[in-house]
This record gives structure tokens, sequence and C-alpha cells, in this order.
């Protein structure tokens, strides 16, 4: 088995966002005429700032990231965004492609009695998801005794509107301790891209204290 750690990479994000949201957003009152080189970034923050959201849906990014299986079941429930994702029904872990290993996230903040117990139950799963393979089993079918903590990758295409509902929501005391990182890496690469859209957000970091499970308004 093998562990590695999780990552955010942006993919890609509309060019110039702020003067795609200021050049889309003048439309409504044919105003194109006052655009000018430093008009947009105060532009978008007027639009974000007044709660015009529906602005910010003309500007996208996509997202590649790597977690577990556990923490993609919640990102998918964000609808308004498209998702391409890594499928235990056709890869196959024991082939040379990926390394003949199963690959797995580690949850934060075990102990070293804890963590021992996590690998043993990793490595289980690995070696009877190997030995269903052996005895003809499809992918498909082996992985029912795959774990949460099993690596994945997901992209997740978004427009600005909905990557700020997601940081606002994944990014919160509330939030799953293992999502909040990835918030708050996703935030820290669109506001240097979009300062105006996403400076007044601020998601925890890591070391933060959170607040008891329970308080995800979507239920997980």
């Amino acid at each position: 088995m093998k562990i590695i750690a999780p990552a955010v990479k942006l993919l890609w994000i509309t060019p110039a966002p702020e003067g795609q949201i200021e050049a889309a957003g003048r439309t409504c009152y044919k105003i194109e005429d006052k655009v000018t080189e430093l008009s947009a970034r105060a532009f978008a923050e007027r639009m974000r700032a007044s709660g015009h959201h529906a602005m910010l849906e003309h500007a996208s990014a996509s997202f590649r990231i790597v977690t577990d299986r556990g923490i993609t079941h919640e990102i998918v429930r964000h609808r308004l965004a498209s998702y391409a994702q890594e499928s235990t029904r056709c890869c196959n872990y024991s082939t040379d492609k990926f390394g003949n290993q199963c690959s797995f996230i580690e949850p934060p903040g075990l102990s070293y009695e804890q963590r021992q117990w996590w690998v043993q139950a990793c490595e289980y799963a690995e070696r009877h998801y190997f030995a269903l393979m052996d005895e003809g089993c499809t992918p498909q079918i082996a992985r029912a005794v795959l774990p949460n903590c099993l690596k994945t990758e997901i992209v997740m295409t978004a427009n600005l509107r909905e990557w700020r509902h997601f940081i606002t929501l994944r990014g919160s005391k509330a939030a799953h301790p293992q999502i909040r990182p990835i918030a708050r890496a996703i935030w820290e690469i669109l506001v240097a891209q979009a300062p105006s859209i996403f400076e007044d957000l601020a998601p925890i970091q890591d070391g933060e204290n959170a607040s008891r499970p329970g308080g995800c308004c979507c239920g997980i």
C-alpha cells in the first residue's frame, strides 16, 4: 500500500476573470464605454459587495483535487459544478500502471496506536481486493472491499460564484477536517487570481479549532 498527501492544482481559469465579469456586467446598462485598464477590479468588487453575484458566474475555474473518496462524496454535493473523477470501476490497482498497489489518504489527528490500526485496516482491504481480482472479479466488483480513505482524483469546474459558496461552506469550522485544507488551498489560489471576488472570505487555516461534527448545513 501507498500513503500519499492530499493536493490541489489549478488547471484552468477564465483569463482576466475580473475583466470578464466587468465586460458582462456593463452590458446591463450599456456602459461599456466606462471600461478602462484599471476599472475591472473595482467593478467586480462592487458586484460582489452589492450582492449582484449573478455577474460572478461569467468567470470559471477548474481544479484537480487529490483526496480520499469519503471527501469527494462531500465535494460532489455541490451541484452547480461539473466533475470528472478517477473511476474504481475502470481502474485496476493490481496492475503496473498503479504500481501494483492501492493508495490511501491518511486521516488527520491519529494517535500512534490509532494509526497502527488504520494502516492494518488498509493493508487488509488491499490484500483482499487483490485476492478478489486473482479470483476473476472485475475492478467494479472487487472495489467493494476498499475503504473511504482510498485515494482518488477529481476535477471540479465551477463558476466563481459557486467557488465562493464552496469555500464558505467547506472552509468553515463546521466542515470536515480533511476538506477544510482543500477549501483553503483553493481560496489562496483564487484570491491571487481575482482578489476583488475572494478577498472578503476567510476560510480557517490548519490548526484552528473546529466545532463538533454535525454543524455542516449540507448534512454530511
